[in-house]
């Protein structure tokens, strides 16, 4: 099979190695991709937001299947466009994306659909924000609250605010962290406590298969301080969901989930990613991606033993529940590497070195975000997440031990990451 992976960062590398991997891969392409996919696929130069250039690429070189990684093409229609031209490809349609585009649109379905989740008021100015806020809706001067903005905004629209001072300035800055665009909704929510998670799933529109669950990291600093990035470490870890935590979720937010897809026009074939906070009173969910979540797949699909190649075509013929998916034993870890500035403003241009040495390690593979190559050859820094170095283990111990031994053989000038992943 000819394959085009729609993406260019570390999640875009983990997809593209977990088809490589398929003995059904006979070409593979990434548009736009970085440095490291280019070692192991064709990198076109269209950018993923080029939903007609990557259609008429698919058409002419006869791409048998196309994987997008990505929410802002999903958002574009691209799964639209391709189907209208007969052209297979694994992603949520253009009216499925807005569970992501839209978080006003996704709270509003999850009260339409019995959905556990926080409380919430949508404004549609900062004024009205304000406004919301001094009604008492959510407690006191020094109340929490989570201030979203309403688009997509690469993982950086939420701020979750400690007290009163700081919601009013998360308001007023949220058009300066998450573009304008994106922040011409606001959606307010009460801060929930407990443990977050992540639970990825594969869907066909009726069935489901459930992914390893995973802990993220999104604050830039160690022991969640600073702003949120779009994640600086993720755990796999079978203690993370107990079974019954996991029926929990399954009954009462993945069930009524994809039923309210189906009731409503869009059934739901794809990549489901629900952002969940374990709370004394029972799972609720924090937000729906419609995609694989960055860098959650980095430690997923390294654990992945079926052929991926089969799991797409049974998303796409509805016989989920036909398959057997197989899963590694054990635990992974993703540590993120990031540049000098991240996440506002990262410096780029730096050469990276040790990376063959940290390759040469045992049940460790790099994935590259934001990399290119300069004149003579060398990676060199491109992006705010530059690389996410993870690793496989029997114990979650041993696989965060292998990930920081990978780190510690790389360098460029003010790297930065954190170093209580999964403590």
């Amino acid at each position: 099979m000819k394959i085009l992976v729609v993406g260019s960062g570390g999640r875009e590398h983990a997809i593209c190695s977990a088809f490589a991997r398929s003995g059904r891969t006979e070409k593979l392409f990434c548009a736009n991709g970085n440095a490291g996919i280019a070692e192991i696929a064709e990198c076109v130069n269209i950018k993923p937001e080029n939903i007609n250039g990557l259609a008429d690429f698919a058409q002419a070189n006869s791409i048998d299947l196309t994987f997008v990684g990505g929410e802002v093409p999903l958002a574009l229609g691209i799964t639209d466009e391709f189907e209208k031209r007969g052209l297979k490809i694994v992603g949520v349609s253009f009216s499925a994306a807005r569970l992501e585009a839209s978080k006003a649109f996704a709270k509003d379905f999850m009260r339409r659909h019995n959905v556990p989740t926080a409380k919430f008021h949508t404004a549609n100015s900062k004024a009205e924000a304000i406004e919301i806020l001094e009604s008492d809706e959510f407690g006191g001067e020094n109340s929490p609250v989570v201030v979203k903005a309403d688009g997509l905004a690469a993982g950086k629209g939420v701020v979750v605010a400690a007290n009163r001072a700081e919601t009013l300035a998360a308001i007023d800055g949220l058009d300066e962290i998450a573009g304008a665009d994106a922040a011409s909704t606001i959606v307010l929510e009460e801060c929930l406590f407990g443990r977050e998670i992540s639970l990825i799933l594969f869907s066909d529109g009726e069935n489901f298969a459930l992914m390893p669950p995973t802990r993220d990291h999104k604050r830039i600093g160690e022991g969640d301080t600073g702003p949120n990035t779009g994640g600086m470490g993720t755990i796999t870890n079978t203690g993370l969901l107990s079974e019954a935590q996991t029926q929990d979720v399954i009954e009462q937010i993945i069930k009524p989930t994809l039923r309210g897809c189906r009731d409503e026009g869009f059934p739901f074939r794809g990549i489901l990613f629900l952002g969940l906070m374990m709370t004394e009173s029972g799972p609720k969910l924090l937000e729906y991606n419609v995609r694989f979540g960055d860098p959650e797949t980095q430690s997923i699909l390294v654990r992945l033993d079926t052929d991926f190649v089969e799991i797409c075509e049974a998303i796409l013929d509805g016989r989920l529940d036909q398959i057997d998916i197989r899963w590694k034993a054990g635990n992974s870890a993703c540590v993120i590497l990031a540049a000098e500035g991240y996440p506002y403003h990262p410096r780029k241009g730096d050469v990276i070195h040790g990376l063959d040495k940290a390759n040469a390690l045992e049940n460790v593979q790099i994935f590259h975000a934001g990399t290119t190559r300069n004149d003579a050859g060398e990676f060199v820094t491109s992006g705010g997440r530059v690389l996410g170095i993870t690793a496989v283990g029997e114990t979650l111990k041993i696989a965060l031990d292998q990930a920081y031994q990978a780190v510690s053989q790389i360098s460029w000038k003010g790297v930065r990451y954190r170093r209580d992943i999964g403590k």
